[in-house]
């Protein structure tokens, strides 16, 4: 006898039997939900993103609102020479950027762009907003200058954020025994405002 032909249906030019993994992401896809390929093609690309993060400068990585956790497994990422431990370890960095919101993914893209494009401007406008956030944090005047000069600034979000950071600072002790912690979110969040403000007075000024 005759083996009785599989039910099914042709796409593209292949055969799609009933029942099977393919038939069940299709008919996903047109119920809008995310096929299992699609969720891999995703992974894929925010553990490339994580990759990519390994090679951020410093001062664009410190205007990064990143989770601590993420932070830490990149450093640790950099640390790792082994191949198979340091593939296993950018598993885990994919794994947390699939956890950040899209404004933080934005973020991360967009600090990408600029270290690839590495405008003079791009530059010049980094170092002024690392000035003034480490006068910010070490200068008692340094609040009112920046406030005389930026009115429409969160006043008592950057003066929150300005304590913080103060407190986060490691005493000279630790510093001489190697025991500095690395900068604390405080630090890096008074460089994003910073920042933020400082571009929004050059597009108005334009």
């Amino acid at each position: 006898m005759s083996r009785k032909p599989k039910k099914g249906y042709w796409v593209k030019g292949t055969f799609v039997a009933e029942g099977s993994e393919l038939d069940l992401e299709l008919k996903a896809e047109q119920k809008g939900e995310v096929s299992k390929t699609d969720l891999k093609r995703e992974s894929e690309q925010l553990q490339k993103l994580g990759e990519a993060l390994l090679t951020l400068r410093q001062d664009l990585m410190d205007g990064l609102a990143l989770p601590d956790k993420l932070s830490d497994a990149l450093e640790e990422t950099k640390r790792i020479t082994n191949f198979e431990g340091r593939r296993r370890q950018l598993q885990f960095v994919g794994k947390l950027m699939r956890g950040l919101d899209e404004e933080t993914l934005q973020a991360v893209r967009d600090a990408l762009e600029v270290q690839q494009k590495g405008s003079a401007a791009d530059a010049i406008a980094l170092h002024e907003a690392e000035k003034w956030r480490d006068e910010l944090i070490t200068d008692e005047d340094a609040l009112q200058r920046w406030l005389a000069a930026h009115p429409g600034t969160d006043t008592q979000q950057l003066r929150a954020l300005i304590r913080q950071a103060r407190k986060d600072v490691p005493d000279q002790d630790a510093i001489s025994r190697g025991l500095a912690p690395r900068r604390g979110r405080a630090y890096r969040e008074i460089f994003q405002l910073v920042k933020d403000q400082l571009s929004a007075s050059t597009d108005h000024a334009e």
